[in-house]
């Protein structure tokens, strides 16, 4: 006999499952709905142009001259590329506004989360601009955490004619995910909802682009007040700009990529109000901030010291994309095409192979592929640059990583290096990028920023636009990692949005380039490790048993209890996080002096007693079940 309680869960349920069928019936509008929109759309967009001339007033840029330069020097055996490694932030924005200025043809842009903070009002303005001037812009942002404003969209459709604007996967039809909407999405139709566009792409003149794990947020450019993220992006100039703009078509043309005027909320909002639209002034929360951006992006000397003398000139350069199909057919040779490249990568390494994700949780694939290697006669090294509980926001996540320790450490031979929430590596970075401080004349290793960002509403609090870190024993400004980079052997490198977890496996679409140059990754190598440094991370390393007896018991109960789907509740882990002592130089772990120079400080260190450090451990206990799509 169902007791009370679980016959008024069974409601809720079926509540929930009535609702979101009544949403799915009523989700499409009818050919006349947007027909209509459409004729608003045609009739009230505002046409002025603020160019007559051919090339559309487009401004000087030696990125873009670079890139054609190398395009024109190139053939099929021989590819010519330019190649510039984005990792602090301030040059990164600067170089997507000076390309947006200088483009004369086209501008694609494809992203995850665009928000409407100080990012991603300039951003978006620029893009006007030069749809005003005559370029053609459009702009594919996966919906579920982009814009979220059927006012601000409705704008957008009638901005330019030269402006297009396509949401990817929308739930329900609609611009603006409310919660119960959210969660009727993951009731109704689990793997469609969960399947996202996590590609991260500006393409100008199909000549040049820029790709990584940027989005369009201030978190991801060190201009969040409370917690930045350090994360990187590629500038590549050359042929491989013509596999992105092959891949940008793709997802342009692929059913998923709806128009305005086909959004429920949207086009209600046309049909209610057909007057003509005005584009207003950004009202920016840091505009001094923002204006020395705009001036950096128009300076020669700003721009030859940043960008065009880090430039590397390479040959081989490629471009990968997972199809917008991955989910639907992933049986498909080329559906998975980045996340297979990215395992042959891994799984031909030889010496070292140096990762960096934000999430440690490992897809069975993965796992097979690193158990492989550490079984090899001479294993490679394998060194991993990720979050600590501290530094993350994605908690949920965390948990999982933190219940598979021992076996990261044991059956694949990592050597794990954690963020600390206040390295002061990137602090030193944000500091000179926001504290008013003349960047202008310093050394790019000196005066650069680091990098940012922020999302929403996700499952427990983790990957979505909004959601905030756990709460910290210590005071200041936190930063955690996004970035997400591999070397190999130091003859090739990756940069891309794949997270190195099983939802960028199997339910994300992610893209990214390899650079087959031995410079490129030696300047990478360097970029990553940097955050591994002692004063930037803590070392995951095996516990050191006190009593051995007592030691050995609890060690054999916890690697039972880590095996467990469920009801891993042994509190004792197989490892811990350990700090360098002062007058230490730093080691590996599994140096015969490690433990005399580096002393432990705790599962979760500098985490305060929380909410989330007991959902963590909850997590930890109960969550295996959900790590596909954490």
């Amino acid at each position: 006999m169902p007791q009370p309680h679980q016959i008024a869960r069974i409601a809720r349920i079926i509540l929930l499952g009535l609702f979101a069928t009544a949403l799915l019936q009523g989700c499409t509008l009818s050919r006349a709905q947007i027909r209509r929109a459409d004729a608003v759309v045609a009739a009230t967009t505002d046409r002025q142009t603020s160019c007559t001339r051919d090339d559309h007033c487009a401004l000087p840029s030696p990125l873009l001259d670079a890139a054609t330069q190398a395009l024109t020097a190139s053939t099929a055996d021989q590819p010519v590329h330019v190649v510039t490694l984005l990792d602090d932030s301030e040059p990164a924005l600067v170089a997507r506004v000076n390309l947006i200025r200088a483009a004369r043809h086209s501008i694609d842009v494809q992203t995850y989360i665009w928000d409407q903070d100080d990012t991603g009002q300039l951003m978006l303005d620029e893009l006007v601009q030069a749809a005003r001037r005559g370029v053609q812009v459009r702009i594919l942002a996966d919906q579920l955490f982009s814009f979220n404003d059927p006012a601000l969209l409705d704008r957008l459709a009638r901005v330019s004619p030269n402006l297009q604007v396509r949401l990817y996967n929308p739930t329900f039809h609609k611009a603006r995910t409310e919660p119960v909407e959210f969660a009727a999405g993951l009731l109704c139709c689990f793997v469609q909802f969960n399947q996202r566009m996590h590609n991260k792409l500006l393409l100008v003149d199909d000549s040049i682009g820029i790709t990584g794990g940027r989005n369009y947020q201030d978190r991801y450019f060190n201009w969040d007040d409370s917690f930045d993220y350090i994360d990187r992006d590629v500038m590549v100039g050359g042929p491989a700009a013509q596999q992105m703009a092959a891949s940008f078509e793709l997802f342009w043309q692929h059913k998923r990529a709806v128009a305005l005027t086909h959004l429920r909320d949207v086009n209600q909002r046309m049909l209610a109000d057909s007057s003509p639209i005005t584009w207003p002034a950004p009202h920016y929360r840091q505009p001094l901030r923002v204006a020395q951006v705009q001036q950096a992006a128009g300076d020669v000397a700003w721009l030859q010291a940043w960008l065009v003398e880090p430039t590397l000139h390479v040959g081989k350069v490629e471009y990968f994309s997972d199809l917008p199909s991955k989910t639907d057919q992933p049986e498909k040779k080329r559906a998975q095409d980045f996340t297979r490249n990215i395992m042959a990568m891994v799984g031909d390494a030889k010496h070292e192979v140096l990762l960096q994700t934000p999430y440690l949780v490992m897809s069975r694939r993965a796992q097979r592929i690193f158990k492989r290697l550490h079984r090899n006669a001479d294993p490679p090294q394998v060194t991993v640059s990720t979050n600590s509980l501290a530094s993350t926001d994605a908690f949920a996540v965390y948990a999982l990583s933190y219940k598979h320790r021992k076996r990261y450490l044991e059956t694949f031979g990592f050597e794990i290096h954690e963020l600390k929430p206040h390295a002061p590596g990137p602090a030193v970075d944000y500091e000179l990028a926001n504290l008013g401080a003349d960047t202008s004349t310093l050394p790019p290793e000196t005066a650069s920023p680091a990098s940012a960002t922020r999302t929403r509403f996700h499952l427990l609090g983790g990957r979505g636009s909004g959601s905030r870190p756990a709460p910290l024993r210590s005071e200041g400004r936190r930063f955690g990692l996004h970035a997400k980079s591999i070397v190999i052997d130091d003859l090739f490198a990756m940069v891309g949005s794949h997270n190195f977890d099983p939802r960028s496996d199997h339910y994300n679409t992610e893209a990214g380039v390899i650079v087959y140059d031995a410079r490129f990754a030696d300047q990478l190598r360097h970029s990553i490790l940097r955050d591994t440094e002692p004063e930037n991370a803590w070392v995951v390393a095996p516990r050191r048993p006190e009593i051995p007896v007592l030691g050995d018991l609890s060690e054999a109960i916890g690697s039972v209890s880590e095996q467990l789907p469920l009801f891993d509740l042994w509190p004792f882990r197989y490892a811990t996080s350990y700090d360098l002592n002062s007058g230490c130089q730093p080691m590996r772990a599994n140096n015969p002096g490690f433990y005399a120079c580096y002393a432990p400080v705790g599962d979760f260190p500098d985490v305060a007693l929380s909410p989330k450090l007991i959902i963590t451990r909850l997590i930890t206990a109960f969550g295996a079940g959900v790590k596909g799509i954490l």
